[in-house]
C-alpha cells in the first residue's frame, strides 16, 4: 500500500505557480473580498441545470506516493454539447489590467478541476472559464480555453511532478518525526513531583478529545509537562500539530527552550515561532511593498527554494533560524514564518493568531483544526485579552477631521452623517458623561457600512499621502466595528463616553466565554494552564469551560519552609496612600537590613510606586534601588533584570508595578531574588468598564464585584508572589501589605504555602 499525500487543489497549484511580490497596498476588507458574495453574484446567473460548489477528488500515483487531490469547483456549466468549468476570482484590480495570462495559478486551479471531472465522466474535451469580478463595482471579465483530455492529464501530471520534491521531503520528515517521537524519552532524568500527573492528564485529554483547565504551580515545569505528552500524541497519529499560545515573549522563549531540549534528546520535529511583524522586519520602516522592500519584491518567486532548504536542514525553527534563512533567500521574515507555520508540526505564537477575529490565521482550514491541539500558557491572561479582541471602538474626532479634509468628495456626505450621529450621542451623555445601552445600534452600523463602501472607492483611487493615513486608519477601525457588531449579543454592551469635545463609542465584550468556546471547539482539544488559574469556577466561566471539561490542580512541589510569609495590615486604599508611605518605607528598610539580598517591591500604580521610591531613596541612600519606568523597551527591561545578580553581597531593591512587565513571566532563580513585597490587593482601577462588568455579572447571579475586581486583582498578587520560589533550592520572604489580606475572602484565595503567615 502506497503512502498517501493528501492535499487540496489550491495547495497544489499555489505551490507550483505562486509568484510575484508581497504588496500590502490598500485592499478592501469588505465581505466581498472573502469570495462568498462575489461567488454568489456570478452563480446567481447560472441556469437550473448548472451546478455550483461541486466537490471533486482524484488519486494520482507518482514515484511510490499516492497523491489524493480534492477541492470544490466554483461552477459546472452545461451548454448543449459541452461542460464548462467556471473558476471565479474576486479582485480589487482594474479589470482592464487583467488579461488572459495575468494569473497562471488561476488557470492551473481550473484545469485540475477540469481534469478530475473529465476523468470521472470520460470526457474527451473540456472547456475552462476564468471569471473575474471587481469587489466594489461588480464588473465582470471572462476568459475561455478548451483542452483535450490528454492535455489536461499532461498538465496535472506535470504539476504533481513539480510538487513531488517538496511532498517527498515532507513525507520523509513525518516518518523521521514519528520514529523520533516513539524513541523520545522524557528530557529530564526524573519527573518533578506532580509533573507526571500533569503530563498524564494532558495526554488523556488529547486522547479523549476533551478540554482541561490545569492549575499547575510555579516550579513544576508546566511547559514541558504540556508539550511532551502532546508531542507523544502526534507520534501516535492522534493529531497533526500543536499550537503553543502565549501572551508574552518570555513564555514563548520557554517553549522554544523545551523544543530545543527535546531536540538534544533526538526529537525530529518542525517547530516554528511567529514573531510580530514590527519586531522581525529587516527594514527601518515596515512598508510591505515591492518598491520599498527587496524582501517583499519577488517574495513568492523564491519561497519554494527556501522551503526545501530550511526543511531539509532544520527541525526546530526559532526566530533566529527564520531570520537566517529569510536573509539567505531574501524573504520577508514575518511572511516566511506564516508560510512555514502552515506546514509545521508545532507553532509557537501569541493568542491573537487563533482568537482575534482581525488577525487569526485564515490559512488553517477546518479539517486542519480537528487534528490540532491548543496549549494555552498563562491562560489567566486570556480573559482580558479576549475582551480586548472581541471589542471595538471609534472616536468622533476621526470623522470630524475627515469631514474637513474631504469636502467635495463622495466621502463627505457619509462622514458628515456620522459626525452628526456622534453629536446626538453626546447630547444623550450630558448628564453623566456616558450612557450604557444593551442593544446594538443598527442605524449606526448601517452608516458605518456605507462609510466603508465609499471609503474603499476613495482609497482604491488615491495615491499614498498623509491624508490617506487617517482615512485608512478610520476605515480599518470602522470595518472592525462592523465585524464585531456581527458578534453582538447579550454578552456585550454598547457604551458612549465623552471628554471635552471627544466622543468615544465602544462595542464592549463583557463575557468572552461563548466566543472563546466557539473557536476552541473546532480544535481536537484545548489545554488551559497557569500557575494562578484559581478559583477554577471563575476562569471556567470566563474562558468558556463546560461541565464536561476536565480540571486538575497540582500541589506545589516546594516546601512551606522555603517561604516565610508576612502580612502588614496597613490600608493601601487610595485615600490612605499618603499615610501609608512612611510605614512601608520603614518596613522595607527593616526587612533588607535583617535579610540581605535582592528584592522586588510591587505597587498598584506608578504614581504610588514613584512616591514611595523617592521617600525610600531619600531616607536610605546607602541601599541601592532601581525603578521601573513607564514604557520601557526590551533592552531596558533586560538591563533592569540583569541588576539582580546571583550571589550578590549587597542589597538591591527593585520597585515595579503590580500587574506590569516584571510581575509575571520573570524567572530570577537562586539568590537572584531574596524577597517579594506586594503592596495592595491588586484591584483594577475603579472605572466605567469595570463597573459595567460588575453590573453584568451581578445581574447574572454571580458576585459581580469579585468577577470585575477581586479575582483579577488577586491574580496579579499571586503572579507577583510567584516570582520568588523558582526551584527546589530557593528560599525567601513574601510580605503582603494590606489589611484586606487578613479577611476570610482573601485568605481563601491564598495558595496553601501562604496560609501559615505572621503579621508584622
Amino acid at each position: 500500500m502506497l503512502p498517501e499525500i493528501k492535499l487540496s487543489v489550491r495547495t497544489l497549484v499555489e505551490y507550483v505557480y505562486r509568484s510575484g511580490s508581497i504588496d500590502n497596498k490598500f485592499r478592501t476588507t469588505s465581505t466581498l473580498t472573502e469570495g462568498t458574495k462575489a461567488h454568489k453574484v456570478i452563480q446567481s446567473t447560472y441556469n437550473e441545470t448548472d451546478q455550483k460548489e461541486v466537490f471533486l477528488k482524484t488519486e494520482i500515483e507518482y514515484e511510490k506516493l499516492l497523491y489524493k487531490i480534492e477541492g470544490r469547483c466554483d461552477g459546472l456549466i452545461f451548454r448543449s454539447d459541452e461542460v464548462l468549468i467556471d473558476e471565479i476570482k474576486s479582485t480589487t484590480k482594474d479589470l482592464s489590467l487583467i488579461n488572459e495570462e495575468t494569473f497562471p495559478v488561476h488557470w492551473a486551479q481550473a484545469i485540475v478541476y477540469a481534469y478530475i471531472y473529465a476523468k470521472d465522466h470520460e470526457h474527451r474535451e473540456m472547456s475552462v472559464q476564468l471569471t473575474y469580478i471587481h469587489v466594489v463595482t461588480e464588473e465582470q471579465k471572462k476568459f475561455i480555453k478548451r483542452f483535450t483530455f490528454q492535455e489536461l492529464k499532461q498538465f496535472v501530471n506535470e504539476l504533481v511532478k513539480n510538487y513531488s520534491p517538496y511532498a517527498l521531503l515532507m513525507h520523509k520528515h513525518r516518518i523521521n518525526r514519528d520514529q523520533s517521537i516513539k524513541e523520545l524519552p522524557f528530557p529530564f532524568s526524573t519527573y518533578r513531583e506532580g509533573q507526571r500527573t500533569l503530563a498524564g492528564a494532558i495526554y488523556k485529554t488529547i486522547a479523549e478529545e476533551k478540554n482541561i483547565f490545569a492549575n499547575a504551580p510555579t516550579g513544576i515545569g508546566k511547559t514541558i509537562s504540556t508539550i511532551f505528552p502532546t508531542v507523544k500524541a502526534i507520534g501516535e497519529g492522534k493529531l497533526e500539530r500543536l499550537f503553543y499560545l502565549t501572551a508574552k515573549t518570555i513564555t514563548r522563549q520557554t517553549a522554544e527552550e523545551a523544543f530545543s531540549l527535546m531536540k538534544t534528546k533526538g526529537l525530529c520535529m518542525s517547530a516554528v515561532t511567529i514573531t510580530a511583524k514590527d519586531k522581525v522586519c529587516f527594514k527601518e520602516e515596515t512598508i510591505c511593498q515591492k518598491e520599498y522592500c527587496e524582501f517583499a519584491n519577488g517574495y513568492y518567486d523564491r519561497l519554494n527554494e527556501a522551503f526545501l532548504d530550511i526543511f531539509s536542514q532544520e527541525t526546530f525553527i526559532s526566530r533566529a533560524t527564520i531570520e537566517e534563512y529569510a536573509r539567505r533567500h531574501t524573504l520577508c521574515p514575518f511572511e516566511f514564518s506564516l508560510d512555514l507555520a502552515f506546514v509545521a508540526d508545532a507553532i509557537i505564537c501569541d493568542y491573537n493568531y487563533i482568537f482575534d477575529p482581525k488577525v487569526a490565521l485564515k490559512r488553517f482550514f477546518e479539517e486542519h483544526k480537528r487534528q490540532t491541539v491548543l496549549l494555552i500558557d498563562e491562560a489567566h491572561n486570556l480573559v482580558d485579552r479576549a475582551r480586548e479582541m472581541f471589542s471595538a471602538e471609534l472616536q468622533k474626532s476621526s470623522f470630524l477631521t475627515l469631514k474637513r479634509d474631504y469636502k467635495g468628495t463622495n466621502l463627505y456626505e457619509s462622514v458628515t452623517q456620522l459626525n452628526k450621529y456622534f453629536i446626538e450621542l453626546k447630547k444623550k451623555c450630558a448628564e453623566k458623561g456616558h450612557i450604557v445601552l444593551k442593544d446594538l445600534q443598527d442605524d449606526l452600523v448601517e452608516l458605518l457600512e456605507e462609510f466603508t463602501h465609499v471609503a474603499e472607492l476613495e482609497l482604491l483611487h488615491q495615491t499614498k499621502s498623509q491624508d490617506q493615513q487617517l482615512l485608512l486608519d478610520t476605515y480599518f477601525a470602522a470595518t472592525g466595528f462592523v465585524r464585531i457588531s456581527k458578534l453582538f449579543d447579550e454578552r456585550f454592551v454598547f457604551y458612549v463616553s465623552t471628554e471635552k469635545n471627544e466622543v468615544q463609542i465602544k462595542l464592549f465584550c463583557l463575557d468572552p466565554s461563548y466566543l472563546l468556546q466557539q473557536i476552541s471547539k473546532k480544535f481536537r482539544a484545548t489545554v488551559y494552564f497557569s500557575a494562578t488559574l484559581l478559583p477554577f469556577q471563575y476562569f471556567m466561566d470566563m474562558l468558556g469551560g463546560t461541565t464536561e471539561d476536565y480540571t486538575i490542580s497540582i500541589p506545589s512541589p516546594f516546601l512551606k519552609e522555603q517561604t516565610d510569609v508576612f502580612i502588614q495590615p496597613l490600608s493601601t486604599r487610595y485615600h490612605d496612600r499618603d499615610h501609608s508611605k512612611s510605614h512601608i518605607v520603614n518596613m522595607l528598610s527593616n526587612l533588607v537590613k535583617e535579610r540581605k539580598g535582592n528584592y522586588l517591591v510591587f505597587f498598584p500604580s506608578y504614581q504610588y510606586l514613584k512616591s514611595v521610591f523617592e521617600d525610600f531613596t531619600a531616607n536610605y541612600p546607602e541601599i541601592r534601588s532601581i525603578l521601573q519606568h513607564n514604557n520601557m523597551g526590551e533592552d531596558e527591561r533586560e538591563q533592569f533584570l540583569e541588576e539582580f545578580k546571583e550571589d550578590s553581597t549587597s542589597t538591591l531593591v527593585g520597585f515595579a508595578v503590580l500587574g506590569g512587565i516584571f510581575s509575571e513571566g520573570v524567572d530570577l532563580k537562586g539568590n537572584r531574588l531574596k524577597g517579594v513585597v506586594v503592596v495592595g490587593v491588586g484591584l483594577p482601577q475603579l472605572c466605567l468598564e469595570r463597573n459595567i462588568i460588575k453590573d453584568y455579572f451581578h445581574s447574572s447571579g454571580k458576585n459581580g464585584y469579585d468577577y470585575a475586581y477581586t479575582y483579577p486583582g488577586m491574580n496579579k498578587v499571586l503572579q507577583a508572589g510567584g516570582r520568588l520560589i523558582r526551584s527546589e533550592a530557593d528560599t525567601g520572604v513574601i510580605v503582603l501589605v494590606d489589611d484586606r489580606f487578613l479577611t476570610q475572602k482573601y485568605q481563601g484565595l491564598f495558595p496553601v504555602e501562604w496560609r501559615d503567615f505572621e503579621t508584622i
